[in-house]
């Protein structure tokens, strides 16, 4: 904190209008970074987090084999569920509540198919890993709520948080829900970067404005202060710069 007692924080809004939309009947998403098609030169990466996407699976249509490297990829589940089959040899159902954390490594091939009756809505998160040559590696877990509600829960870190996925990056991806006018503190160090994704409701960060859809990024805060101003819920993700 500075002598005056105010911070230096820089927050950047992008606003949910700027998010790129693709519709291809069955998919419809939303890129938050330069993805597939989508090139923006400005708009490649912010710090270790590549990919933010906001997806909608309609049923009986999915993503067929493709294979990853050297990614930390996190999906979570909103609504619907998802059957998820890889080269490793697992095989999984990814239901609302549910986090999936795979670990590319060296390479990993996967599908992953909406093979229920309803439209499945996830987030994809993919970071870039501390370190590479590392085998791929995967792991999901369910997550209450109740536990989210209010708190800041961590869905997945690399800091070794307990009840959290682990992940080979010094990142942690965290979700809440805000009742309106309920706040959180979240402390941070001026050399990170922290990244707010606002799937529904209103929030003041720091006094800032954020929107439905739009999101933030944050740098040289030591503590992010977000205030629902109506019922909110997001995605907070803690980042190295590099």
């Amino acid at each position: 904190m500075n002598p005056t007692g105010r911070q230096n924080i820089l927050i950047q809004v992008i606003p949910a209008a700027k998010r790129h939309f693709s519709d291809i009947g069955w998919l419809k998403t939303y890129w938050l970074f330069s993805f597939d098609d989508y090139y923006d030169p400005s708009n490649v990466e912010f710090g270790a987090l590549r990919v933010f996407n906001d997806d909608r699976i309609s049923p009986g249509r999915g993503f067929p084999s493709h294979t990853h490297r050297e990614m930390e990829i996190v999906t979570i589940m909103l609504e619907g569920e998802l059957t998820h089959q890889d080269s490793g040899g697992h095989q999984a159902l990814i239901r609302e509540g549910d986090v999936q954390r795979m670990s590319a490594g060296t390479g990993i091939t996967h599908s992953e198919f909406n093979r229920g009756r309803d439209p499945v809505h996830l987030y994809q998160i993919w970071i870039r890993p501390r370190t590479k040559g590392a085998g791929p590696s995967y792991d999901q877990r369910s997550f209450g709520r109740s536990k989210w509600r209010n708190a800041l829960l961590p869905l997945a870190s690399g800091r070794a948080l307990d009840g959290a996925l682990g992940m080979n990056t010094d990142s942690t991806i965290f979700r809440t829900e805000l009742d309106r006018g309920r706040t959180l503190d979240f402390e941070t160090d001026p050399s990170r970067l922290t990244f707010v994704y606002l799937g529904r409701g209103e929030l003041a960060i720091d006094g800032t404005t954020v929107g439905e859809g739009d999101q933030a990024r944050i740098s040289k805060a030591e503590k992010v202060r977000l205030e629902a101003r109506s019922d909110s819920a997001l995605v907070l993700i803690d980042i190295p710069p590099g």
